[in-house]
């Protein structure tokens, strides 16, 4: 298994330092390990979880959801339905965010069409 430094991590995983040093604090991101000199050392395991937290994060989840769902991740087996339930109300508020701005794509692109002088559709 690799190890990488903060800085490697935060390259690989989009995050800031400032943001996995946050997220660490604040206990979504648990159990990183540290090095001889005292330097948290992140894996790929960490890496693949960094990777569900950035999905998490950039579909609008809250901090508070994000932080349920990493308790509920550490609970093993026996919280798989509550960690469902929990991705299913997600979901069904992402879509109707993407349904949202697929309508509101549609005011754009008539006005594209209005200003490129085209025949524009209605919005």
């Amino acid at each position: 298994m690799s190890s990488y430094s903060p800085a490697e991590t935060a390259e690989k995983s989009g995050f800031s330092i400032d943001t996995l040093r946050y997220y660490e604090k604040i206990g979504l991101l648990g159990g990183i390990a540290r090095n001889a000199s005292g330097r948290r050392v992140f894996s790929d395991d960490d890496l693949n979880w960094l990777g569900m937290l950035r999905c998490l994060r950039e579909t609008g989840m809250p901090i508070a959801e994000m932080l349920r769902y990493s308790e509920l991740a550490r609970g093993g087996e026996e919280t798989f339905a509550e960690r469902l339930e929990l991705l299913q109300e997600h979901d069904r508020r992402v879509e109707a965010q993407i349904r949202l701005l697929r309508s509101q794509q549609k005011k754009i692109k008539w006005k594209i069409s209005f200003y490129s002088g085209q025949e524009p559709d209605e919005p």
